[in-house]
């Protein structure tokens, strides 16, 4: 583990606008700098980086954070793995905490897998490029598929040597446990007996995020009938298959670059796409593609192309990954390639810029695959057709955004000569069952009064609500979510400043306190045993308070390199003004007011309307239990406690200024 307070030195080293700016040009722009954002395409920049507060902000997409936030975001790093990257880059000397047995143990097993995985990606590359038989078998088979040589090193690729223990017997040389080779599976292990999982074949080394070494897949080029032709690494500590895609090291700057990651069966389709010029791609390595995989990619973007070869066998197969896709909420196309190539064959037989426009071009919708796929087993049979018609909306169903869920209804009534109308009704009845399956939901006659029978509340958000619903009553308008923000925007930028309070007088002179605004603030809500509904809301009001009861004020670094990241995500939001104001306005003597001139009036306003909107949250809270209780004691209890919280309402809604109408 790293110590806090070397955590806190390598905040401190890090200079933000050095970190991005070995990553995007910036151009200076008043106090801050400018570029274009690294994370999405844009034609004018928008991406900020602000000395001063330590911070970025794109006001395109929306990304921001600090040094450490970047270094994550942009080279997808864990947490430690972004310190230990600028402690590198700044110079600052990490001396990790003694850990307890067991973490040292996990760390170090982990630890070892990755450094024996490294040691044989490396072993295996030297013996393809510098062994005779290595070079005579592996590297003419890799020349002879049309791979570079830069590609075979930017892909790590290696060959295994054709003897029973001549990978084991070199590793344990240079000081490797067997233990580890066994639970890496690089080694298998029986008993006394020893041998290489993959004797005689040649390595595609599968690699993390980070570029580690997760495992290997290896292809035997000799004939035998007995030995699979590829072979994979076991799942391990470090490897698991459903979280990992081959090629994604390679192709993550590229997809988030392109915003569309391409998505291929084999390595060798990853290796010759990559090497034509078409970065963005991977593979799911021969598995059924996982939700894991899918949620892999999402991380970079939300659109996914899937490239299959010509062969029409195990389409039908695919479409329960389709389906994976779309319930991620992502934008999933499909391609074929002509019968008899396949990505990698493809690649080879044609330029880059073939490539892509074939890419292009012939990229379907997914109902248009699906329907191009089924139709040939339709022929006219009507009662096939409905199948078919079913299949589709059962996928369409799946989709949790109703516009695109319309979007590719029309699509497929159009297709399919269905009326539109038919397929509406046919989504909302799966829309409904699937509800009912997962959720218990009040009966809908609670509003007004006793359950009748086992009607279910639908939710808004189906596709057309209206259809098989009543007109929904209107629901309260409640702007709690909002007031819960600026209290803790006020808190977090103002809580160090003082604020003046009028002191109650009978004489006609007025007298003020000044107080703190956090202290204020904080009093407040611990007074009226607020708590607030969104959880990072209140975990920063309890890190405030916490500070408060130690007579100290968190500085705004503490909240922006705080190793909390919803705290830090927050802060870093809070702080970003896409504006500042320019000191010209003051030289030039042009009057200015800013939130800061007037915070006395702000904070005060801002928690009498945050604690207006907690009570009217109360009041409705209170009107839906009277609704439902039948006890007649219960209810005139209820029934107080509600003239009471009208009053309080009342008299908070008269130091605002307001007139309460109902």
């Amino acid at each position: 583990m790293i110590p806090k307070q070397t955590i806190d030195e390598i905040f401190d080293a890090a200079i933000i606008e050095e970190v991005v700016g070995d990553f995007v040009p910036l151009k200076k722009r008043g106090a801050n700098l400018l570029g274009n954002c690294p994370f999405h395409n844009e034609k004018s920049p928008s991406f900020t980086v602000s000395p001063a507060k330590g911070i970025y902000k794109c006001f395109g997409c929306g990304k921001a954070g600090n040094s450490v936030n970047f270094v994550m975001e942009h080279e997808h790093y864990s947490y430690p793995e972004a310190l230990r990257y600028l402690a590198g880059k700044f110079g600052v000397e990490i001396e990790e905490e003694a850990q307890t047995d067991e973490q040292k143990a996990a760390t170090d097993e982990r630890e070892s897998l990755y450094i024996v995985s490294n040691y044989a990606a490396k072993y295996f590359n030297k013996q393809l490029l510098e062994s005779d038989e290595g070079k005579a078998i592996g590297l003419s088979y890799f020349l002879e598929r049309g791979f570079r040589e830069d590609i075979i090193e930017t892909f790590q690729l290696g060959y295994s040597p054709d003897a029973w223990t001549a990978f084991t017997d070199e590793a344990e040389k240079a000081g490797h446990n067997l233990k580890f080779l066994d639970k890496s599976g690089l080694t298998i292990v029986k008993g006394e007996k020893k041998f290489d999982r993959f004797k005689g074949r040649v390595m595609f080394p599968i690699h993390n995020l980070s570029g580690r070494v997760l495992g290997f897949g290896g292809r035997i080029l000799k004939a035998n009938d007995k030995a699979a032709k590829y072979l994979n690494s076991p799942e391990s500590e470090i490897y698991h298959k459903s979280n990992v895609l081959y090629g994604i090291y390679t192709a993550k700057k590229a997809i988030s670059k392109e915003d569309i990651c391409y998505l291929v069966e084999g390595y060798t389709d990853v290796i010759s796409m990559y090497q034509a010029g078409v970065e963005n791609v991977v593979a799911s390595s021969g598995t059924s593609l996982t939700e894991g995989q899918i949620r892999l990619i999402k991380r970079f973007t939300p659109n996914i192309t899937i490239l299959y070869d010509g062969d029409a066998a195990g389409l039908k197969a695919s479409f329960r990954g389709i389906d994976m896709i779309l319930q991620e909420g992502m934008n999933v196309r499909v391609v074929l390639f002509p019968e008899g190539e396949d990505p990698d064959s493809y690649a080879k037989a044609h330029t880059t810029e073939e490539l892509k426009k074939y890419v292009t071009e012939n990229a379907q919708d997914f109902i248009r695959f699906k329907t191009s796929v089924l139709i040939k087993d339709v022929g006219n049979d009507p009662i096939k057709k409905a199948e078919l018609v079913k299949d589709i909306v059962r996928s369409i169903a799946i989709i949790p955004d109703q516009i695109k869920r319309s979007v590719y209804t029309q699509e497929c009534s159009n297709l399919l000569d269905i009326p539109e109308q038919a397929l509406i009704n046919e989504t909302n009845t799966i829309l409904r069952n699937n509800i009912a399956k997962q959720t218990k939901y009040k009966s809908s006659s609670q509003r007004s009064g006793p359950s009748q029978g086992n009607d279910q509340e639908m939710p808004d958000d189906l596709f057309f609500p209206d259809e098989f619903q009543g007109a929904p009553e209107p629901e309260p308008v409640n702007d709690l979510k909002h007031w819960e923000r600026e209290v803790i925007r006020l808190l977090v930028s103002f809580g160090d400043q003082t604020i003046q309070l009028e002191l109650p007088s009978e004489e006609k002179k007025k007298e003020y306190e000044d107080v703190s605004a956090a202290v204020y603030i904080v009093d407040n809500i611990k007074n009226d045993n607020i708590l607030f509904e969104d959880e990072t809301y209140q975990k920063v009001f309890d890190f405030y308070a916490q500070k408060l009861d130690k007579d100290e004020l968190p500085t705004h670094q503490e909240f922006i390199n705080n190793s909390d990241q919803d705290i830090s995500k927050l802060a870093i939001d809070v702080f970003s003004v896409r504006h500042d104001l320019s000191p010209g306005w003051a030289e030039n003597k042009i009057n200015t007011t800013t939130e800061e001139m007037q915070l006395s009036m702000a904070v005060i306003r801002v928690m009498y309307a945050f604690q207006l909107s907690k009570l009217t949250a109360l009041i409705f809270k209170n009107q839906d239990q009277l609704k439902i209780e039948k006890d007649s004691d219960k209810q005139m209890l209820l029934l107080q406690e509600q003239v009471n919280l009208q009053q309080i309402k009342l008299q908070l809604a008269a130091k605002l200024g307001r007139i309460i109408l109902n």
